[in-house]
C-alpha cells in the first residue's frame, strides 16, 4: 500500500522540479502606438508646432532681443522676425576672425565667422518672411538645407542646425510650418548674407 503512494509522491516531485527548470516563455505584448498626425498631448497641429519651435530653441536666433538689467531677453513684439534690417553690423575685424576661425554674435540674430556673415531669417508669415512659402519649400529648406526652400539655391549658413533638424518627421515639419503661418506677420527684410572677407581678395 505504501509503494503506490511513494510512486505518486515521487512523480509529483519530479514533475514539479521539471516544470521549475523550464524557461518561461515571454508574454507577447502588443505595441499599440497612436500614429496621429500630431501628438495626442496637444489639441491641434498648430499647438504642437508651437511646442516644437519652443523646444528646438528657434527663438534663440530668430527672435530679436531687448537688453535688460538681467541681460538680453526675447523681444515679444518681434517674435521670430529674424535679424532686424536696421541693426548695424557687428564692429569686429572680420579678416582676423576668419584667419583664426573664430565666431561672434551680438544678439544671436547675426553671426560672423569663417563663412562670412549670416543673419537669422524672418519666419513670420509676412511677404518679407515665409508669407509666400509653400509647405514643400519649408520641408526642402530644413531637409536639404537650401535657402528659401529652393533646391537649386545656396546652402543654409551656420549656425542654422538644419543637418540636425533634417531628422524630424514630415508630421513634425508640417506642424511647425502650420504654427509659423499662424503667428503675427512682421515686415522685416533680413539682409542677404555676406561672403568671407578673404573671398574678395
Amino acid at each position: 500500500m505504501k509503494k503506490p503512494i511513494h510512486y505518486i509522491c515521487t512523480f509529483l516531485i519530479a514533475s514539479l522540479l521539471f516544470s521549475c527548470q523550464q524557461k518561461k516563455k515571454p508574454v507577447a505584448v502588443e505595441n499599440k502606438i497612436d500614429k496621429k498626425e500630431f501628438s495626442i498631448s496637444f489639441d491641434s497641429q498648430e499647438e504642437w508646432g508651437e511646442h516644437l519651435v519652443t523646444i528646438l530653441d528657434c527663438h534663440a536666433c530668430h527672435t530679436p532681443k531687448k537688453m535688460t538689467d538681467k541681460g538680453p531677453v526675447l523681444d515679444n513684439s518681434l517674435l521670430l522676425s529674424g535679424h532686424p534690417a536696421e541693426m548695424p553690423l557687428i564692429d569686429v575685424d572680420r579678416k582676423e576672425m576668419e584667419a583664426k576661425g573664430l565666431t561672434v554674435a551680438r544678439d544671436l540674430t547675426e553671426w560672423v565667422g569663417p563663412w562670412g556673415v549670416s543673419f537669422a531669417a524672418n519666419l513670420t508669415p509676412d511677404d518679407s518672411g515665409l508669407g509666400n512659402w509653400t509647405e514643400q519649400q519649408f520641408i526642402i529648406a530644413i531637409r536639404d538645407g537650401k535657402s528659401k526652400g529652393i533646391s537649386s539655391s545656396r546652402s543654409l549658413l551656420p549656425p542654422m542646425p538644419w543637418d540636425m533638424y533634417r531628422h524630424m518627421t514630415d508630421a513634425e515639419l508640417k506642424a511647425i510650418f502650420v504654427y509659423l503661418q499662424s503667428i503675427k506677420p512682421i515686415q522685416n527684410l533680413v539682409p542677404a548674407p555676406l561672403p568671407p572677407v578673404s573671398a574678395g581678395q
